[in-house]
């Protein structure tokens, strides 16, 4: 594949992907439009506002590889949008066959009925490919919650160790994040999913009466619903998407955040799935980085910025805005393309990812035995009062510390300790597993939410 068939360039295949980049491509975009004046074609010879013989040679014509892209271009400058030329260059193709069926290209219909609609196309396409993502990644975090259920690991606060929890309820609680993105998702299909049809003002007037059967004909042809009104100047659909996107993006980077930092050298509790030249150094032959999370974290960093000038974007004029709407050509692919490349990088980091229960396990006891002193002081708060039994500990950790010891040592030397515990009850306290509260439950609640 050459920069010019990627139209993401270079880094395309790093922060967009194929499959995702193909809809957004200067030709797709063109193709949207022309599906919109093929279906109106179809739509008006059906309900008889133009001749039915004129239908064919325009959808005929609807290809987008019959078209000059660097011509498009250049008059797109001039004209203001894609839609103008296009439909200009529709016409003169129409004329070379039939120029009787020339005359009725376009018939009723707007600029942004075309480019709006044909966008519309195009994000079905896309929300396609991000649902079935998304199915993906749901899957192989359930995998990985269900298999590292009583796998221990640290939990960590402020990017310290703070108590144990199970890599399984880690994975659990990125479940379920995905799985409200895949909610909000399947809610706003309805509301994104329609035509835009409205004429130069909304009011279908060019049409005369026949304008709603002519937007119900089109909307069957498409297969889109049909908005209660145009809304050429409502943004609050594609803007919706977007934002919706932009969260997902938020949660699949807090998952490559935590991703990497499990693939520190000093933690070494998780990898990235290995691969041919995948996560290789230049100059240092044994570097292993988190390349996959690099490019969702990028693309974390980048969306909410464009997900902004969408929002920015709505405070639209009258019936059709100025400059708000513009905004939007270049924005809302790109956000699409990278939001669903991290969610592919995702897909792939979470279906290989190679999680290392004893390096976690050792991990666990780095601090010797620190980790449990709150599993202790509770214990022993039943016996001598919390306040009592937190300064007892206190002290018993920070000797630890000092004196470079196991904290259990330390505790079984303590008489106020053992007056109330024995070795094995003591023993038992420094079980990460047997601290872990109700994780495994949590876990279970997110897989059956899933499920259900």
């Amino acid at each position: 594949m050459t920069t010019q068939d990627n139209p993401g360039g270079l880094f395309g295949p790093l922060f967009h992907g194929p499959a995702i980049g193909a809809i957004f491509t200067d030709r797709a975009h063109l193709q949207g439009m022309l599906d919109f004046e093929a279906a109106l074609a179809r739509a008006e010879a059906k309900t008889g506002v133009i001749p039915a013989q004129a239908a064919g040679p325009i959808a005929a014509q609807c290809d987008a590889a019959l078209y000059d892209l660097g011509a498009l271009a250049e008059a797109a400058a001039r004209a203001g949008n894609t839609a103008i030329p296009l439909v200009k260059a529709l016409t003169a193709k129409v004329a070379a066959k039939d120029k009787t069926a020339a005359g009725f290209v376009h018939w009723g219909a707007t600029s942004q009925d075309a480019m709006d609609t044909g966008l519309v196309l195009q994000l079905r396409a896309a929300l396609a490919l991000i649902e079935a993502d998304l199915a993906k990644l749901s899957a192989n975090l359930a995998a990985l919650a269900q298999k590292h259920r009583q796998t221990p690991m640290v939990g960590r606060t402020w990017l310290q160790h703070a108590l144990p929890i199970t890599f399984g309820l880690k994975a659990a609680g990125w479940l379920d994040a995905i799985e409200r993105h895949r909610a909000r998702i399947a809610e706003l299909k309805p509301r994104l999913l329609v035509l835009q049809f409205g004429g130069a003002a909304g009011t279908l007037a060019a049409l005369g009466d026949k304008g709603l059967l002519v937007a119900e004909a089109l909307t069957a042809e498409l297969k889109l619903s049909l908005p209660a009104t145009p809304w050429h100047g409502a943004r609050d659909r594609v803007v919706e998407f977007g934002t919706v996107l932009a969260l997902l993006t938020g949660s699949l980077g807090k998952m490559a955040r935590d991703i990497a930092l499990l693939m520190q050298t000093e933690a070494g509790e998780a990898f990235e799935p290995a691969g041919e030249g995948k996560g290789s150094s230049s100059t240092m032959p044994h570097k292993r980085n988190p390349v996959g999370a690099a490019a969702v974290l990028a693309a974390a960093t980048r969306v909410p910025h464009l997900a902004g000038s969408l929002l920015s974007g709505m405070v639209q004029e009258h019936e059709r805005g100025l400059g708000g709407w513009h905004a939007e050509w270049q924005v809302l692919p790109e956000l699409v393309q990278l939001s669903a490349g991290a969610l592919a990088q995702m897909v792939d980091i979470a279906g290989g990812l190679e999680v290392q229960p004893e390096q976690m396990r050792a991990n666990l006891d780095a601090t010797n035995g620190l980790i449990m002193a709150e599993a202790v002081a509770m214990t022993l708060g039943a016996k001598l009062g919390k306040q009592d039994a937190h300064h007892l500990i206190e002290v018993a950790s920070k000797r630890a510390v000092a004196e470079k010891r196991h904290l259990r040592d330390v505790l079984a030397e303590d008489k106020a300790v053992m007056q109330h515990l024995d070795s094995a009850a003591l023993d038992k306290l420094f079980d990460p597993l047997v601290y872990t509260g109700v994780a495994a439950a949590l876990i279970d609640r997110v897989l059956a939410a899933r499920r259900s």
